[in-house]
Parts: C-alpha cells; sequence; structure tokens
C-alpha cells in the first residue's frame, strides 16, 4: 500500500512538472503527447505510450490522422483513448475550417496544406472533397463528394454545378488523396478535372485547383508544386 502511494505521488510530481514545461514553452513532441494523454490516462504511466505512437506512426499528423483500429494497437491504449485523440483532429480541423471561413483558403497555404493533410491522411481508400468558395476566396462548404477504392475515386461534375449554384460559391476546388505515397496526379485525374472546367464554365463558375494528397505530399495541379 505504501508502495502504490509512493508510486501516485511520483507520478502526481512529474505530471505538474509537465504542465509547468508546457506553459515554459519546453515540451518535446512526445512530452506534449503525453500530457494529453495524462488526462485520459490519469492513473497509469503514459510516457512509454506516447513514445510509442511517434515510433510508430513518425509523427503528431500522422498519430491524428491513424484510424482508430491502429491507435487501438498499441499496447496500454484503449477504445476510449483512440476516441480521444481523434478528437483532438476533430478540433484541429474545425479551428482550420474555421479560419477558412474569414480568410483566403492561400492567404496562408501552408495552414491550408497543413488542413488537407489533416483531413485526408491516413485514408486506406481515395477520398474526394469539393471546396466551394465565395468571390474573395473564403470557404463556403467543405464537402466530402465521395469516396472510392485504393486506386480510384469518382467525380459527378453535375452535382458539384448544382451544388455551388445553390451556395453561390464563385469559385471550386477540388482535394483528394492517393493512399499510395509517391504518385502525383493521374491521367484520370486530369481528364475529370477538365471535366468540370467545362461544367462550371457554363454557369460562369471559376475553377480555382485540384489538391493532391500523396505520402504527406500536396500536389497542386495549377501551380504543379508541392509542400513537404
Amino acid at each position: 500500500m505504501k508502495d502504490k502511494s509512493l508510486e501516485l505521488s511520483l507520478r502526481a510530481g512529474h505530471r505538474d512538472r509537465l504542465r509547468q514545461k508546457f506553459l515554459d514553452g519546453e515540451l518535446a513532441k512526445y512530452e506534449i503527447m503525453e500530457l494529453l494523454l495524462s488526462y485520459a490516462i490519469p492513473r497509469k504511466d503514459v510516457r512509454p505510450i506516447a513514445r510509442m505512437l511517434y515510433k510508430k506512426f513518425g509523427g503528431t499528423f500522422p498519430i491524428l490522422c491513424a484510424p482508430i483500429e491502429e491507435l487501438e494497437k498499441i499496447p496500454g491504449l484503449g477504445h476510449n483513448t483512440a476516441i480521444f485523440i481523434k478528437a483532438m483532429q476533430q478540433i484541429i480541423l474545425d479551428g482550420y475550417r474555421s479560419e477558412a471561413e474569414t480568410t483566403p483558403i492561400l492567404h496562408n497555404r501552408e495552414q491550408f496544406y497543413n488542413y488537407i493533410r489533416l483531413m485526408l491522411g491516413g485514408r486506406s481508400t481515395e477520398e474526394m472533397h469539393v471546396l466551394y468558395l465565395d468571390n474573395n476566396l473564403h470557404l463556403l462548404k467543405d464537402e466530402k463528394h465521395s469516396n472510392g477504392t485504393v486506386d480510384c475515386t469518382v467525380l459527378y461534375d453535375r452535382e458539384v454545378v448544382k451544388n455551388a449554384l445553390d451556395i453561390g460559391a464563385k469559385f471550386v476546388a477540388l482535394v483528394h488523396n492517393h493512399p499510395i505515397s509517391g504518385l502525383g496526379f493521374s491521367s484520370e485525374d486530369i481528364a475529370i478535372t477538365e471535366q468540370l472546367k467545362d461544367a462550371l464554365l457554363n454557369v460562369r463558375i471559376q475553377f480555382y485547383d485540384h489538391f493532391v494528397v500523396s505520402g504527406g505530399v500536396v500536389y497542386s495541379m495549377k501551380g504543379n508544386d508541392y509542400s513537404k
């Protein structure tokens, strides 16, 4: 009983030091995760869990983007804690979306790229999103348009045009992912983009750009660039 009380006291002291280091801006990345996990798992040493998360997934974004079933494979990290991590992902995404509603989407390119990395990273199949933008490139709506397979997704241009007109969008952008790392735009990606461009021109809505997330890299079709 005495040993148990000593263990709890030492753990509490360690967590107090973690909180102070956080306030002082001195925490390493895994220690920030450790601090967060300490609130989800209050009666356990979570440092090994935080270290294992970074060892397995390689970084903060991959941890947040990991499927719940993959997170649950980490020893000591149960279903409730996996949900806690996914809730953190959602909070950050909501913050990015709120910013995009008041600021042009590429006013801060790095922030926008982080947003779509976080939104689509870790997916095992392709997912197509349509961003509907106003005349000043503020986000009106981010809509998941379709789910595809590991190497294919679909775009219904008539549906996009209808939604753009209903929302009052002046620009449209596409965002999708490639689960296989290192893949830029395919010939199919280019074809559906050109098809959508033509459909939007008929109703005087401009196509802004098409972005693809592949292996943590964001490619821009218009700019023919990428961000690591």
